[in-house]
């Protein structure tokens, strides 16, 4: 990592919680957690952001959310979002399957349309040299009302910020999923 991490004992109390409950869910602190604590104020808003975006209710579900944060993940070169939501999406999905095919998901007849359309529209809005086409946009109105829209949206630019910090400051994969190379 280009900036190191401070002993736990460093960071405020009030963020300690944060910390335990990543090692209660995750068996392990997580390195972007501690480095967003280097600056509390920052933490606290992006934790309370994700609590907004990770939340049961959403209208997208889990698998499809899991797909879409591992493949801006792979697009970003995160090698920890990758590991992290490659579990989350193994355990979701019941298998490594769609997490060993998702970099070749164009080709593999393993995701539902409402998967693809959903995996199309995480690249065009990831990619910088890409737009999101009206054609595009219709095509995912076949499956997603407004809200589902901006809850996907929401969704695949968190996950771009997330990824973007972890890979500009080469947050290492931290062991969570073992990915087939």
């Amino acid at each position: 990592m280009h900036i190191p991490v401070k002993p736990l004992k460093q960071y405020p109390f009030w963020l300690r919680p944060f910390f335990w409950n990543q090692r209660r869910k995750y068996g392990a602190v997580l390195d972007p957690g501690l480095l967003w604590g280097r600056v509390p104020k920052l933490f606290a808003s992006v934790a309370l952001l994700y609590g907004a975006i990770d939340r049961k209710n959403s209208p997208i579900d889990q698998v499809l959310r899991s797909l879409v944060t591992v493949r801006v993940s792979q697009i970003n070169w995160c090698h920890f979002c990758v590991d992290i939501n490659s579990a989350t999406l193994a355990e979701r999905a019941g298998s490594m399957d769609k997490v060993e095919q998702l970099e070749q998901w164009r080709e593999s007849g393993l995701y539902t349309d409402k998967e693809r359309v959903a995996l199309e529209y995480a690249e065009a809005v990831t990619y910088s040299d890409q737009q999101v086409s009206p054609e595009l946009m219709l095509r995912l109105k076949t499956f997603f009302d407004d809200d589902a829209l901006v809850d996907l949206t929401g969704l695949i630019a968190f996950q771009n910020l997330s990824s973007k910090f972890n890979g500009a400051l080469d947050v290492p994969a931290q062991g969570f999923c073992k990915i087939a190379d």
